[in-house]
């Protein structure tokens, strides 16, 4: 017969505490367009969490997103699979996280999001809270952490400051002994040095010469100024790199960069470009104008512009009607190359959905139609970014002619400006790849 007392249940006898939550993110670190995953592991079945994403930008300033959740039977929450419930973002939506952040509650008006320093990554940590909160998390105590890192440069890609026959820029160049496919890329109206487009092009097989030509009191000296032939000095630059394929050249622009690219392929005799890709641009332009006359030409028009609630600037009107004088617009009909028309139907600086139908309609005339690709996204807006770049409706931006601080509006809505921006970079790179027939295969999603 036993003696002593009866045993107790054996879970009162354990070896520590249950494992907390586990929150990973794979891969840890990947190029801003390649997607990651985040998942939550070791949570109770039915628990609610708050999955949270913060950054701070190089000016100082917090960003963050967030998205509620429940877990599954599992005790597990993963964001490319389960639906947010709440927060920034609705649904399900693998990198919410990103696509969704915004300036924290009390940060300044009319912030915009960009990297400038392309050699070091952006630092997104992420977090899970217990409950469905929507603020206070600086203060709160997560459940779990982790650090994602999103890089513009992928490994071997090296970065070189250019400054030749009075043009200023960035090259960007992919590794290997090439010889690449070469693109110019030209930012818009804002001015100053735009690197991490490029950058990220060199990351995929390009040679990209980020330009820099506004503002305009830099390049005034500069040989011809700032009219085709300054543009045509930059592009020869990049053909004649010793890395890139003097035959495969493209040109790449937004806003008024697109409008210079697609003054270039309908004007110049030296900028041949194999194709073109134009993000919000338009052909509303003489012939023989400066980039000097098309920023005089918003002082000209200045009552055309328009305000919305917020007293944010509205300047899509500025060129509409679309004029019916030949002499006041670009003679597209002369483009001989593929071009690539990526338009935000929601565009609330400039008419770009006018620009891209009346260039339709000029090329079908012409029997070209066939040259022209034209993607139009719904609630999108102007600044059509590489993919899970955050939204930005409206942003502090400075007149050129005037240096003016003005809050401009770009328009497009979160969501469908996001589906834009991942479905458009996807298109540009394989219109990029055919047509600039690269013979040593893309570097495509490339593992950090």
């Amino acid at each position: 017969m036993m003696s002593g007392p009866a045993p107790g249940p054996l879970l009162t006898v354990t070896s520590g505490p249950a494992p907390g939550p586990l929150l990973t993110v794979t891969p840890s670190r990947a190029l801003v367009d390649e997607k990651f995953e985040v998942v939550v592991r070791q949570l109770r079945s039915g628990q609610g969490v708050t999955l949270h994403a913060l950054h701070q930008s190089e000016d100082g300033d917090f960003w963050e997103a967030f998205g509620h959740y429940v877990s599954d039977a599992q005790g597990t929450v993963t964001a490319a699979e389960h639906a947010s419930v709440g927060g920034s973002y609705l649904g399900i939506e693998p990198m919410g996280l990103l696509w969704s952040m915004r300036p924290v509650p009390g940060s300044r008006p009319g912030l915009r999001l960009r990297k400038r320093d392309v050699c070091s990554p952006m630092l997104v940590h992420l977090s899970v809270h217990r409950g469905h909160v929507s603020q206070g998390f600086r203060e709160a105590t997560p459940l779990a952490c982790a650090v994602a890192e999103r890089w513009y440069l992928a490994p071997g890609v090296r970065r070189v400051e250019a400054n030749q026959n009075g043009v200023k820029g960035t090259f960007f160049l992919p590794p290997g002994p090439g010889p690449f496919p070469g693109v110019l890329d030209m930012w818009g109206g804002g001015g100053g040095l735009v690197e991490y487009r490029s950058a990220l092009l060199a990351s995929h097989g390009f040679v990209s010469l980020a330009m820099e030509y506004l503002p305009l009191n830099k390049h005034l000296g500069t040989p011809g100024a700032l009219t085709i032939s300054y543009f045509e000095t930059a592009f020869r630059i990049v053909q004649e790199h010793p890395l890139v394929a003097t035959d495969r050249v493209a040109l790449f622009g937004l806003s008024l960069g697109a409008t210079v690219s697609i003054a270039l392929a309908s004007y110049s005799r030296v900028a041949r470009p194999v194709c073109c890709v134009c993000v919000n641009g338009g052909h509303i332009q003489p012939p023989d104008a400066s980039v000097e006359d098309a920023v005089d030409e918003i002082s000209r028009r200045a009552a055309k512009i328009e305000v919305d609630e917020n007293n944010h600037l509205i300047w899509r009107k500025l060129i509409l009607p679309i004029p019916e004088d030949p002499s006041r617009i670009m003679h597209v009909e002369k483009i001989t190359c593929p071009m690539m028309l990526v338009v935000g139907l929601d565009d609330q600086n400039w008419a770009a959905p006018e620009c891209a139908q009346d260039m339709e309609r000029i090329m079908k005339d012409a029997g070209k139609a066939d040259l022209l690709t034209v993607l139009s996204y719904p609630e999108t807006g102007h600044l059509i970014e590489p993919p899970y770049t955050p939204h930005f409706r409206s942003s502090n931006f400075i007149v050129q002619h005037t240096r003016e601080k003005v809050i401009l509006l770009w328009g497009g809505q979160p969501k469908p400006h996001a589906d834009a921006q991942e479905d458009s970079w996807r298109k540009i790179l394989q219109f990029l790849q055919l047509h600039l027939h690269q013979r040593h295969g893309a570097v495509t999603q490339s593992k950090l």
